[in-house]
């Protein structure tokens, strides 16, 4: 994905700050991690508590495309999609005895309100398409349709799996 453009997320924040790592301000870091990172903690920490109660349950998170490559200038939001890639996969082993299945999906360009001010100008909605291998960007129920198979009983033998929903963006 461009660097220049804000990433794509249906939960946090972009943290398109465009710094250095050595250079990327303490304050956004710490704002990236605890809305990207931390709040999916949470809501995990709480979900999982509930499903333990009740015997069963899948969750699935949020990440990114960001969260499996690198994205020279996006420091803090890298570090927060790996993380919750990362927790997916540690929740989805601590948890498989009990009956709780864990994934997360890794959406690329999706026509978001967050994504909007990138699409906007043409020479930029030209860079996005130029790296998509379908040449579009995806629509928010295409990630939606993805989460709901993840929580169907179709997958009852799938955790700790992270799913793209990308256009062919992260197999490049």
């Amino acid at each position: 994905m461009d660097p220049s453009l804000p990433m794509s997320a249906s939960l946090g924040i972009a943290g398109t700050q465009r710094a250095l790592t050595a250079d990327y301000p303490d304050e956004r870091w710490h704002q990236v991690i605890a809305i990207n990172l931390t709040g999916v903690w949470l809501c995990m920490k709480y979900e999982l508590a509930q499903m333990l109660h009740q015997g069963a349950g899948a969750i699935v998170n949020t990440a990114s495309d960001a969260g499996l490559v690198g994205l020279p200038g996006n420091a803090a939001y890298v570090a927060s999609k790996h993380g919750v890639v990362g927790l997916t996969k540690t929740a989805a082993l601590e948890y498989a005895q009990p009956g709780i299945r864990v994934n997360c999906v890794c959406p690329g360009y999706i026509a978001t309100p967050m994504t909007a001010p990138g699409m906007s100008a043409p020479e930029r909605m030209a860079r996005i398409l130029a790296s998509e291998p379908v040449d579009r960007v995806g629509q928010p129920e295409e990630v939606a349709e993805a989460v709901v198979w993840l929580c169907s009983d179709a997958t009852s033998f799938v955790t700790g799996h992270t799913m793209t929903v990308d256009g062919g963006y992260a197999a490049q």
